[in-house]
C-alpha cells in the first residue's frame, strides 16, 4: 500500500510485521500493557496494526465446528464465501501437489485424515480431465478441499445452512481428541500452494476466495455469531483486493462494523482503514479522495462503509453532498434497518411493524409506524451515481454490483441487506436464508441502476435477480405440486422483530402488518415501473375489470 512518512522513517503497510510491531502490540495487550505502551508514532496516531485479527484465538469459544464429508462436496464454494469470520476456507490442488506436501506428515492417521478433506467434484476435476483428454495442452484438473480454522471459527453454522440439500457439512461436538486434527489440518491448508488461476471458474464469482491474496479479512473481528454484515464486508474485500491488491482503502462510520473491527489490538483488515465519527465518514472520504488524486493515485479504490443509521439517517446529507461531487468514492451501506450497535433503535431504514428501541410494540402502537426510507431509489436520482441494492447470497449478482462499482469513474452506492440476528430475532445460521427471503418476499428487492446504460430510468435500472419479477409476488413451486405466493407477510413470520404481529399458529393479529405488506407492495410497483416491467397480475385486473364494464 502506500508509504507514509513519520518523523523522517518511511513505513508501508507490511512493515506492521516486518519491525515486529504486531507481535510488540499483542504482547503487551497480553500482558496488561495498556497505558505503559510507548508513545511511538503507531500509538500516538491511536494504530492498529494491520490484519492483528489473524492472532485471535477464538477455539476456547464454540463447542461446536463443521466436519466435512467430502464424498458430497460439489465445490460450489458457499460455504467459504458466507463465513462471516474467514473460517472455513477452499483451496484446489492438483493431485501429485497434494501427494508431495502429504508425504511430509509423519503420522498415518493425520495423513489419511487430510487426504479426507479432498474431493473428486467435477467442477475441479472431471470437467478439467474431459477437456484435457481433446487437448494434452490444458491443465490437469485438480483435488478440491475445505479446511476449518478452529480459531476463527464461533460455531455458528452458516455453512452448513448454506451447504443444504449437498449435505456436505454438518455440526459435530468439538473434543480434545478432535480439535488437533482440526488445527493440523489447517496447518496443511495454509502449507499448500495457492489455487493455480486455470482452476479458478471465472465465471463463478464465489471463486475470488479461491485466491490467498484476496482473502484482505482476515477473520478475528469481534463480530456476533454469523453476523451478516461480516460476509458482506468479506465479499466486497475480496472482489476488491482481486483487481487492486492492497491498492485502496477503507472509511468506516461508526457502527458495529467499527466496534467488531477494531477492538483494540485486533482489526481484520490487511488494507488501511480509518474510522471517522457516525455522520461525517462521506466527508472524511472526500479528503482523502482529494489527497489520492493529488499524489496521482486516482485509480485507488476508496470504499465508505456504514450502516443504515449513519447513512440514511444522521450522516444522509454528508452522503448527498459526496454523491452530488461526482467523486470517485464507493459508499457499502450495510442495510440491518436498526442501530443495531445502540441495541437495536430504530432507523428510517427500519420497516412498518417493526418492534424496536423507541418503536416498542405495546398496547396502542404495535411498532414503527412511519414506512421505510428507500435509499437506493433517492440516490438515484443524483447526478451520475451508479446504485445496487443487493445480498451477500446472491454471489453473481453482489460480485456483479461489486465489480462494476469499482470501475465506475464516480459515486457508487451499494445497499446490501444484513441481518442483524440478535436484533432480528434470527437464529445464528440463517443470515443468508433471510436475506435470500427477504429479496423473494418483496422486503428487499434487489436492483442495478447503472447510469451508463441510457438516457432514461427504465434504461438504466434493471430488476434481474428478482424472482417473478412480472408479478406482485413471486409464486413458489412445492414439492407437492401445490403453488402460492410468497408474501412479505411470510418473510415478517420468521423474524423476531415482527413476532407480536402474530399469533401461536403464525396467523397476523394487527391491521399495521398488512399495511406493512401494502407498502412493500406499493414500493415493488414504484420499482416496476421505473424499469419499465409490466406487472402481469395488475394488467389482468385491468382487463377483467374492462370486461365486465
Amino acid at each position: 500500500m502506500s508509504e507514509r512518512t513519520f518523523e523522517e522513517k518511511t513505513f508501508s503497510v507490511d512493515d506492521w510485521f516486518d519491525f515486529g510491531r504486531a507481535d510488540q502490540v499483542l504482547d503487551a495487550y497480553n500482558k496488561g500493557g495498556g497505558s505503559a505502551l510507548e508513545a511511538d508514532p503507531y500509538v500516538a496516531r491511536s494504530l492498529i496494526p494491520a490484519g492483528t485479527g489473524k492472532a485471535r484465538d477464538f477455539s476456547y469459544i464454540a463447542p461446536e465446528l463443521p466436519e466435512l464429508n467430502a464424498e458430497a462436496c460439489v465445490g460450489c464454494m458457499d460455504c467459504v464465501t458466507n463465513c462471516p469470520d474467514t473460517a472455513i476456507l477452499g483451496k484446489a490442488v492438483p493431485r501429485d501437489v497434494l501427494e508431495e506436501r502429504l508425504q511430509h506428515i509423519d503420522d498415518e492417521d493425520h495423513r489419511a485424515y487430510v487426504r479426507e478433506q479432498f474431493a473428486d467434484t467435477s467442477k475441479y476435476l472431471t470437467s478439467f480431465e474431459k477437456k484435457r483428454a481433446k487437448n494434452p495442452e490444458l491443465p490437469e484438473g485438480a483435488l478440491f478441499g475445505i479446511f476449518i480454522d478452529p480459531t476463527k471459527c464461533k460455531g455458528c453454522a452458516e455453512c452448513v445452512q448454506v451447504c443444504g440439500d449437498h449435505g456436505a457439512l454438518r455440526m459435530i461436538k468439538k473434543t480434545p481428541d478432535n480439535l488437533p486434527g482440526f488445527l493440523g489440518a489447517f496447518e496443511v491448508y495454509n502449507s499448500l500452494p495457492n489455487t493455480r488461476p486455470e482452476h479458478r471458474i471465472v465465471k463463478d464469482k464465489r471463486d475470488l476466495m479461491l485466491n490467498d491474496d484476496n482473502l484482505s479479512y482476515v477473520g478475528g473481528a469481534g463480530s456476533c455469531m454469523g453476523c451478516g454484515e461480516a460476509s458482506v464486508l468479506r465479499q466486497v474485500m475480496a472482489a476488491t483486493s482481486e483487481v487492486y491488491g492492497n491498492n485502496w482503502g477503507i472509511v468506516a462510520a461508526t457502527g458495529c462494523n467499527t466496534v467488531y473491527g477494531s477492538t483494540y489490538p485486533y482489526n481484520p483488515f490487511l488494507v488501511p482503514w480509518t474510522n471517522p465519527l457516525f455522520e461525517n465518514a462521506p466527508a472524511d472520504a472526500m479528503g482523502i479522495r482529494s489527497c489520492w488524486d493529488a499524489m496521482g493515485h486516482e485509480d485507488w479504490p476508496l470504499w465508505v462503509i456504514g450502516g443504515d443509521g449513519a447513512m440514511l439517517d444522521i450522516g444522509f446529507q454528508s452522503l448527498s453532498r459526496l454523491l452530488t461531487s461526482g467523486m470517485n468514492i464507493k459508499v457499502l451501506v450495510l442495510d440491518t434497518q436498526v442501530y443495531s450497535n445502540t441495541g437495536g433503535q430504530t432507523s428510517t431504514a427500519t420497516y412498518i411493524g417493526q418492534d424496536a428501541k423507541m418503536s416498542y410494540h405495546g398496547k396502542k402502537i404495535p411498532g414503527k409506524v412511519e414506512g421505510r426510507k428507500e435509499l437506493g431509489m433517492i440516490c438515484m436520482m443524483h447526478p451520475r451515481t451508479y446504485v445496487a441494492q443487493t445480498v451477500g447470497p446472491m454471489a453473481k449478482h453482489f460480485y456483479n454490483a461489486i465489480e462494476r462499482a469499482n470501475e465506475f469513474r464516480g459515486p457508487a452506492v451499494i445497499n446490501v441487506f444484513t441481518t442483524c440476528q440478535p436484533e432480528h430475532g434470527v437464529a445464528d445460521d440463517m443470515a443468508g436464508a433471510q436475506a435470500l427471503l427477504a429479496v423473494e418476499s418483496r422486503a428487499f428487492p434487489v436492483f442495478v441502476y447503472d447510469p451508463d446504460k441510457g438516457d432514461t430510468i427504465k434504461q438504466c435500472l434493471s430488476l434481474a435477480g428478482n424472482p417473478g419479477a412480472t408479478r406482485d409476488w413471486n409464486i413458489r413451486r412445492n414439492k407437492d405440486g401445490t403453488q402460492r405466493p410468497v408474501t412479505f407477510i411470510d418473510w415478517a413470520r420468521t423474524e423476531g422483530r415482527f413476532r407480536k404481529h402474530f399469533d401461536g399458529e403464525g396467523q397476523t393479529t394487527t391491521e399495521l402488518i398488512l399495511t406493512a405488506q401494502e407498502e412493500r407492495l406499493r414500493n415493488w410497483r414504484r420499482l416496476q415501473e421505473l424499469a419499465g416491467v409490466e406487472n402481469v397480475d395488475q394488467k389482468a385486473i385491468a382487463e377483467n375489470a374492462e370486461n365486465k364494464a
